[in-house]
């Protein structure tokens, strides 16, 4: 079966405190956004203690374009991409032309030649690298991406399948946004690099994480409940309050009937590896699929050290696990995203 070879991440120098942050946006809005002294203590309620970020927070003190956050984007995702790829291939024992294909994903910026592209010339990996770029999956990006790549593995046996996922999600701030979802977004969401090596199955490794299986749902008529609205001054947020309540009232049976389809039951799972897309979503997790708070420690404590960074977000959960260690047996990786959609991958983990 394909498999998990190694997964590296980003720490970027401008890494801050919550609480920084949150005088900061306060500082910001309370001019502009009359109810922000009532939802500030939404930067306290989302558990988040330290914040990713790609830019110092005097970037943000400035308007700044769309052309120009999208420079800044190309710019950051391929410099720190390509940090990122180079920790992985030492991780995981390979030379950058072992690579045999290439996903990338991100939903935070745009570039045309593909961030792909602009990594293979710049690393000058194989130029017969089959490439595979995805743009708008959000925050199930992550998931999803180990998926396609365990279907190129087990066609070739002989592969040697490197993911990179970027999400630059403060350069999509609008700092003349004040609306509550924008609000709401900059109590959350941060900046992450994450990158992933899934190889067939004639490559052996230290650590046997054999990807089964996968299933990828969309939900009908609920198109609305997150996303971007794109306006001329770049990409603006679209973030329900619905969605605990979708992943409370749907996950579960989706979850449930994944397993069933294996032969299994939530109890056969000793690896949660979800996607944190906030505090309630957490809660939503635990509480309709009967899990506790210690089951999904990794994913809790990745959110309290990182913020939400949409796609990579699980990868750097993931990456925690094979750093701290994870229980022999069946692992269960989960993201949520627009469409509204989710994605699920099944493993099976052997020290």
């Amino acid at each position: 079966m394909p498999s998990i070879a190694a997964i590296s991440k980003i720490d970027f120098p401008h890494k801050l405190d919550q609480q920084f942050v949150k005088e900061y946006v306060r500082n910001m809005f309370a001019n502009d956004f009359p109810l922000v002294e009532r939802l500030i203590e939404a930067f306290d309620n989302t558990e988040i203690k330290q914040r990713n970020f790609c830019q110092p927070l005097s970037y943000y003190d400035l308007h700044h374009s769309f052309h120009d956050h999208n420079l800044e984007y190309i710019r950051i995702s391929l410099e720190y991409s390509i940090k990122a790829i180079e920790d992985l291939l030492l991780k995981a024992k390979l030379n950058k032309g072992d690579i045999t294909d290439i996903i990338f994903v991100s939903t935070t910026g745009l570039a045309t030649p593909s961030l792909d592209a602009l990594i293979i010339n710049s690393m000058k990996l194989n130029p017969n690298i089959q490439r595979m770029p995805i743009w708008g999956l959000g925050c199930a990006a992550g998931v999803a991406a180990v998926g396609k790549a365990k279907t190129i593995a087990k066609v070739n046996p002989d592969a040697i399948v490197l993911i990179v996922a970027v999400e630059l999600c403060s350069l999509t701030f609008l700092r003349d946004d004040f609306s509550k979802s924008n609000f709401i977004a900059s109590s959350l969401f941060s900046d992450g690099v994450a990158a992933c090596i899934v190889t067939g199955d004639n490559h052996k490794h230290s650590k046997n994480i054999s990807i089964l299986t996968s299933r990828s749902k969309l939900y009908y008529d609920h198109l609305d409940v997150m996303g971007w609205d794109f306006l001329d001054s770049g990409f603006k947020v679209i973030f329900s309050k619905d969605i605990p309540t979708i992943i409370e009232t749907r996950i579960k049976e989706d979850v449930l009937s994944f397993l069933t389809d294996n032969n299994l039951s939530l109890s056969d799972i000793k690896n949660f590896i979800f996607h944190p897309g906030g505090k309630k979503v957490l809660i939503a997790y635990e509480e309709s699929l009967g899990i506790s708070s210690a089951q999904i420690k990794n994913t809790r404590e990745t959110m309290n050290d990182y913020g939400n960074m949409s796609s990579g977000t699980v990868l750097y959960v993931f990456e925690k696990f094979l750093r701290e260690g994870f229980e022999d047996g069946y692992g269960l990786m989960l993201a949520v995203g627009p469409g509204f959609s989710s994605e699920m991958l099944l493993l099976d983990m052997k020290n």
